[in-house]
């Protein structure tokens, strides 16, 4: 459900599941949310980009062209892209939230997290990386170990911001002409926030339940 005042990707975070991670309300919430999205057609291909603090505050959209081989190498290739801007923008201890529509990288990116946590840093399962896109995992990987914290969502491609951007680059070409920004949310007020219900996703509970 939607709370209004808040950051919209922080609502789809919020309702969607997070593969492989249970956990309580109170440990989900992050400071910037990053949508990304990558399309490919045989003529022609895009990657779009989404990023807001958690209260709102716009951080980048962002519209490009982009050739890539397939449509895996186009989702991995715009995830690389949205960290590395949010890795420009932000403090490095931010607890970033991803939403992805492309199971397999929701899944790779908390395989990751996890992997990170473990003393032979191996992951729950086996992880498989579409070829051609082992350079963009790559750097995925080190994006996700220069935050304090992060995880993904799996969202609905209908629901994703970064959708129309990824498969309509051209129609966005103005993006590419506004400044840079460097935005910061604000400090969150205890006084203010409500008790929080998690969604059938947050319970606590194994996180392989």
């Amino acid at each position: 459900m939607a709370v209004s005042g808040r950051s919209t990707l922080r609502n789809l975070f919020d309702d969607s599941p997070t593969p492989h991670f249970a956990h309580p309300p109170r440990t989900h919430h992050r400071d910037f949310y990053v949508a990304t999205d990558g399309s490919y057609r045989r003529d022609r291909g895009g990657l779009g980009v989404v990023i807001e603090t958690r209260d709102g505050e716009r951080v980048a959209r962002i519209a490009v062209p982009d050739r890539v081989p397939d449509n895996n190498v186009a989702e991995y290739r715009a995830l690389h892209l949205g960290l590395d801007v949010l890795a420009a923008r932000a403090p490095p201890a931010a607890r970033v939230g991803i939403l992805i529509d492309h199971d397999t990288l929701a899944t790779n990116v908390n395989y990751a997290v996890l992997a990170a946590s473990h003393p032979d840093w191996r992951p729950p399962r086996e992880m498989t990386i579409p070829a051609g896109s082992e350079h963009h995992w790559r750097g995925i990987r080190a994006r996700i170990a220069g935050f304090g914290e992060l995880r993904a969502a799996r969202i609905d491609s209908r629901d994703n911001p970064a959708h129309s951007l990824a498969n309509s680059p051209e129609e966005y070409a103005h993006l590419r002409t506004r400044p840079e920004r460097c935005v910061l949310p604000d400090p969150p007020s205890t006084a203010t926030q409500s008790p929080q219900i998690p969604p059938p996703s947050r319970f606590e509970r194994r996180a392989g339940d």
